[in-house]
Parts: C-alpha cells; sequence; structure tokens
C-alpha cells in the first residue's frame, strides 16, 4: 500500500502536434504531345500502378432553356388574339344592331311623313284641289286623226 501522506511521483505529458501530410503519387513523365496507351503511376510506398490513360469526360455545354417554353407563350398569345378578335366581333354585332334600329327607325318616320301628306291631299277641307282643269268638248276623229 502507499502511504497517504507521502507523495509519489507525477509523470507529466506536454501534447505534440501531429502533422499529417496527404501522400502524394509521382506520374511518370509524359511526351507533350503523345499521350501512351498505358500510363503507369508510382505510389508513396514504392509500388508501380500501370494502366490505361482515361481522360474526364467532357461534358457538352447544355442550351440554356428559357423559363417558359415557346409553345406556353404561343398558347397565350392565341388566347390574347382570340379574346381581341370576340371583343372586335362583340363591338361589330352591337354596331350592326344600332344600324339596323336606326335604319327601322327612319323608315318609319318617312311613312309616317308621307302618309300624313297623302292624308291631307285626299282629306283636304279646300273646293278646290288645285290640279288642272280639262275642258272636255265634243270630238272629232277622222282617219286616225284627233280634231278638238
Amino acid at each position: 500500500m502507499t502511504d497517504p501522506e507521502r507523495p509519489t511521483a507525477v509523470e507529466v505529458h506536454q501534447p505534440q502536434p501531429v502533422t499529417v501530410h496527404p501522400p502524394t503519387a509521382s506520374v511518370v513523365p509524359v511526351q507533350p504531345h503523345a499521350v501512351p496507351a498505358v500510363a503507369s503511376v508510382v505510389l508513396p510506398d514504392g509500388r508501380v500502378v500501370t494502366g490505361y490513360a482515361i481522360e474526364p469526360a467532357k461534358t457538352e455545354p447544355v442550351a440554356a432553356k428559357p423559363p417558359v417554353s415557346s409553345t406556353a407563350v404561343n398558347v397565350a398569345l392565341g388566347g390574347v388574339g382570340f379574346l381581341a378578335v370576340c371583343g372586335g366581333l362583340l363591338l361589330l354585332t352591337t354596331f350592326i344592331t344600332a344600324l339596323t334600329a336606326l335604319i327601322t327607325q327612319l323608315i318609319t318616320l318617312a311613312a309616317v311623313i308621307f302618309g300624313g301628306w297623302i292624308a291631307v291631299q285626299i282629306f283636304g277641307g279646300s273646293g278646290h284641289s288645285g290640279g288642272t282643269t280639262v275642258n272636255i268638248r265634243k270630238a272629232v276623229i277622222k282617219r286616225n286623226k284627233f280634231y278638238g
């Protein structure tokens, strides 16, 4: 047993920073214009890995799609045009109806005025009709000639 009054030796450990370096792989040099059929890579532990060189896949740029499809725009414009035509047709039918009513009223007015004028001429109060006076005499007709 240890004596509680007697201190024991204490070991103190100071933390040491750990530096981690990622392993780097060295690549076998390649001619600038000629890509070999097989590439070799030397790993940090000395092993050599050999394989085919693969070029990264190049993604073709995708054409930016408009936020609204052209079909939707065409349908919307067709609807606006249809509404404009319907409004114009509504105005046209209203105009034709009003014109028909005006012509009907003008014909009725003309008939009333002309009928009134005729009634005054027929049922007028004066004895003289205002026409031409013709005196009929005894006439002689010889060989299709009229002698009056």
